[in-house]
């Protein structure tokens, strides 16, 4: 199918849209405190496990938990009719109420452990993993500077920081929980988003050797097009996939699942309406910086000649 959008002339449309977008996520993490909603992978609480003695599924202890008011608590699986449930902090009374209910509601087990814990994603771990993202940014800056150019890779990294900035917000914004697979969907969206900007740019790139009389931004909105039917038909079958994860998967994985909607779908959007376009900003601020540099050297030039005939 080929398609002839004028994606590039409106791009300050696109940046608007953008800034509408993540601009409420910021302001949602400037008032709250902590800026997320972190779940007990990074506060601590209890881990309980437990195995009964007849066949149970992991739905109907998370009914159970639900009726105690601890719906959002991690249960997985760890053997036959084994549990491994991680709650909030509980303290022995409540952690007597909880082996209690399950054994009313799902018959007789027997409690293999029960042990409070401290956060597993700490602090430092935290500052580390983004100390990896940052550093992993820096690298793909220079790959695709050796690949494309400088201007190229910093337009895919900002492009990257906003698919990051956006899923961060509506999580803010909503007071969506996040555990530690949240992490682990940033940085698959990174890997998504930068594969499907340097799909766009390879385009670009070919372009510009074929069609040297049209304009850069004749060029970009060309290479758009023309890659836009691959871009929608991967993202729609990732959404598929992440909708059916969202539905169906429970809610181990659905924070997982929610935080990869979200980006993927800033990420198709951002590949599109916000690389390229803010590619052309960027090679059209360079030229001009160059330009004045010439004028401001040749005006020097002029005014030494002019003195040293004097």
């Amino acid at each position: 199918m080929n398609f002839n959008f004028d994606f590039v002339n409106r791009r300050k449309w696109w940046y608007a849209l953008s800034l509408l977008v993540i601009i409420p996520g910021l302001i949602a993490m400037a008032l709250h405190r902590p800026v997320l909603n972190f779940g007990i992978d990074f506060t601590g609480g209890n881990i309980i496990q437990v195995q009964f003695h007849q066949p149970v599924t992991s739905g109907q202890v998370r009914d159970v938990l639900d009726g105690l008011n601890l719906g959002k608590s991690s249960i997985q699986e760890s053997g036959s009719n084994q549990f491994l449930i991680r709650t909030t902090e509980l303290n022995e009374e409540q952690t007597n109420q909880v082996i209690s209910t399950l054994q009313s509601k799902l018959g007789q087990l027997d409690l293999k452990r029960n042990e409070k814990v401290g956060g597993t994603i700490g602090r430092e771990l935290t500052i580390r993993g983004v100390e990896a993202m940052v550093i992993a940014w820096i690298l793909m800056i220079i790959y695709i500077t050796i690949r494309f150019e400088f201007l190229s890779g910093l337009a895919a990294i900002l492009a990257l920081v906003h698919d990051v900035l956006v899923t961060i917000g509506f999580f803010a914004l909503f007071r969506w929980e996040v555990d530690s697979t949240f992490i682990a969907a940033i940085l698959t969206i990174i890997g998504y988003s930068i594969n499907d900007t340097i799909v766009i740019f390879d385009r670009i790139r070919e372009n510009l050797r074929l069609r040297k009389k049209e304009t850069i931004e004749e060029v970009v909105n060309r290479s758009i097009n023309q890659t836009l039917t691959r871009s929608i038909n991967t993202v729609l079958m990732v959404i598929f996939a992440l909708l059916a994860l969202i539905l169906l998967g429970g809610e181990t994985t659905r924070t997982f699942a929610l935080a990869m909607l979200i980006g993927t779908i800033s990420g198709c959007y951002s590949s599109i309406f916000t690389a390229s376009p803010l590619w052309i900003d960027f090679r059209h601020l360079s030229r001009e910086r160059h330009r004045q540099a010439a004028v401001a050297k040749a005006d020097t030039k002029a005014k030494t000649r002019k003195a040293t005939s004097h």
